[in-house]
């Protein structure tokens, strides 16, 4: 309880430049998935929410593990992947208390993640289901409007993109954008090359995210 109350301190105030930069982090698990798949993705994400909103993020990145303590010294937690994702009870609980402690989650399909991120979070909260977010819900309309929800940036299966989210006591904790690939479009240029509109697109609903989680 008393390092819940902590973290959600500290999360207050981590948006506020005179208390230092604030550092966002990716999350590592188990399974056997591709936890580390677009390695450029979260950096330019960083640069250009640094840039275009004036976000004081630190430039790197952390590296953390869903079980680990130090998944609470970071406010805003990105999951992605194509494969298996698996949580131990301990993890399960760990990433639990960091959610309900005031942490936020996204999970970005990279393309074959929803069949095992649906159970594995369902393991955290086994009371919730995930919701699919309206499109008039606020992290589509931050600095940026999408009225039509998330933007496509890679087309998998030929079906709309989709945000879903699990909702606690009234709060998103966690963000889950299906066939739409954001973190593909966050990339390097020469990974996907994806057009400079596309790759636009992607940014502005990164910044969205986030603009949501730190004002949330």
């Amino acid at each position: 309880m008393k390092r819940n109350i902590l973290f959600i301190i500290l999360l207050a105030t981590w948006a506020l430049p005179s208390w230092g930069q604030t550092q966002l982090a990716l999350l590592k698990y188990g399974g056997g998935g591709d936890w580390y798949a677009n390695p450029t993705s979260l950096t330019n994400l960083i640069a250009f929410c640094n840039t275009d909103a004036k976000m004081n993020l630190a430039k790197d990145y952390a590296v953390v593990d869903v079980g680990s303590a130090e998944l609470f010294n970071h406010p805003f937690v990105h999951m992605t992947g194509h494969g298996n994702v698996v949580f131990s009870s301990q993890e399960a609980q760990n990433l639990r208390n960091y959610l309900i402690g005031g942490g936020f989650l996204h999970v970005d399909d990279n393309y074959g993640l929803k069949e095992f991120i649906i159970p594995a979070m369902k393991k955290v909260f086994p009371e919730l289901d995930f919701v699919e977010l309206p499109f008039n819900h606020p992290i589509y309309h931050q600095k940026y409007h999408f009225p039509n929800g998330l933007p496509k940036i890679h087309e998998h299966d030929n079906l709309p993109p989709r945000g879903y989210g699990l909702i606690y006591e009234g709060r998103l904790v966690c963000f889950f954008s299906w066939e739409c690939d954001l973190g593909d479009g966050w990339e390097d240029p020469d990974v996907h090359n994806d057009s400079q509109s596309v790759r636009a697109k992607a940014f502005q609903m990164g910044e969205n995210i986030l603009q949501y989680v730190f004002t949330h």
